[in-house]
């Protein structure tokens, strides 16, 4: 069973990689708390629950309590965040409480957030059930929820005790929340394991197929290139923003759609094309590169259309997070495996790339046809 280890200044813990781990929840947190007491609390949505109560039960003599957070990256927001500690609070959550977060990466990030809020930090550990979850946002001490203005806005750094990324949950998992999280892990290979992107490229048929061995090497690869770079960045104040690659562009077409046309990884997908594109214009990656990196992120689509204007997007990345004293931070591909952060992209640049980008969101079926000026 792979085990990655995750050390920063300030955490150490393992993402644990394997079949059947929510079957064996309770001596693993035993394990985590070395001996100390704990209390547990699951928060979920009803949906997760529903799928999956019988196995996280199985290991408890008595059942947990389950606070229930309804799906959706609507409802990622502050408002969320204090009804959920009320519950706590009128649960009778103290310091010794565990919070276990099962769910996909809005559960993961509602719940670290509110267990380094509540009484000043709890623990928390994370079950993540989606694809996209275990190999990224579980992973690195990231918390926080949405404003209106944008995404993540309001959060902290709070390291889970450990991640249990169990593989059994990804059997079901409709069709398109898989390849959503295989944006991610396509993200993955393209910034630095290009090891992993020709893994991707010649194994698509077994991995959409959620072949468990196929699935358990991408998500084994994907957690790698993650905790590589939060080990060596961990607050984000230089290499970890290549993670961002696709998400300046990704963030703002969920914004502009009001996150209800996309899935997080759809948006990626499409936001990584564009990111593909400026690279290209720049110099940055050869047109062979530039067909060969396009022509993943689409094999592992179909990536939906949706409607949005380029000005809009181009707007709205004026409050992406990433942004260093009022200069937005871009992340390019410098070849297959390789990436660099610049700081110097113009709204006209990142216009032209998003127009590009908005040429195959019109026509899904169209053939790849960009090329340098």
């Amino acid at each position: 069973m792979p085990s990655i280890s995750l050390k920063t200044p300030s955490a150490s813990y393992d993402i644990i990689i394997g079949s059947g781990l929510l079957r064996t929840l309770l001596p693993r947190l035993r394990k985590l708390k070395q001996g100390k007491p704990f209390r547990p609390f699951i928060i979920t949505s009803p949906e997760i629950w529903g799928l999956w109560a019988k196995h996280v039960l199985a290991s408890f003599p008595e059942a947990p309590t389950v606070l229930f957070l309804p799906s959706g990256e609507s409802h990622k927001r502050l408002n969320s965040v204090e009804s959920l500690a009320q519950q706590l609070a009128i649960a009778g959550a103290d310091r010794d409480s565990l919070l276990l977060a099962l769910g996909g990466g809005v559960i993961g990030d509602i719940t670290g957030f509110l267990a380094a809020i509540y009484m000043r930090g709890v623990p928390y550990v994370q079950l993540p059930t989606t694809l996209l979850a275990q190999v990224d946002s579980s992973i690195g001490g990231k918390t926080g929820v949405n404003l209106v203005a944008g995404k993540n806005l309001i959060g902290s750094f709070h390291h889970p005790l450990a991640v249990l990324a169990d593989t059994d949950l990804l059997g079901t998992l409709p069709a398109a929340e898989l390849r959503s999280g295989l944006q991610e892990s396509v993200k993955a290979a393209i910034i630095r394991d290009p090891r992993l992107f020709r893994y991707l490229e010649q194994n698509s048929a077994s991995i959409l197929k959620g072949d468990a061995k196929a699935l358990t090497r991408v998500v084994t690869a994907s957690v790698k290139v993650k905790a590589e770079v939060v080990n060596k960045d961990e607050k984000e104040n230089g290499l970890r923003m290549i993670l961002n690659f696709g998400h300046t562009i990704g963030h703002a077409i969920e914004a502009a759609t009001k996150y209800k046309q996309l899935l997080h990884g759809q948006a990626v997908g499409w936001g990584s094309i564009a990111a593909t594109h400026l690279s290209l214009s720049r110099g940055a990656i050869t047109q062979k590169q530039f067909d060969r990196i396009v022509a993943l992120i689409r094999l592992y689509g179909p990536l939906p259309p949706f409607t949005a204007q380029a000005t809009k997007l181009v707007a709205l990345t004026a409050s992406d997070k990433k942004s260093r004293s009022g200069k937005r931070a871009f992340v390019l591909t410098t070849g297959i495996g390789s990436t660099e952060v610049v700081h110097d992209t113009t709204d006209a640049e990142l216009l032209a790339a998003t127009e590009s980008m908005l040429t195959l969101v019109r026509d899904t079926t169209r053939p790849i046809k960009s090329r340098r000026p």
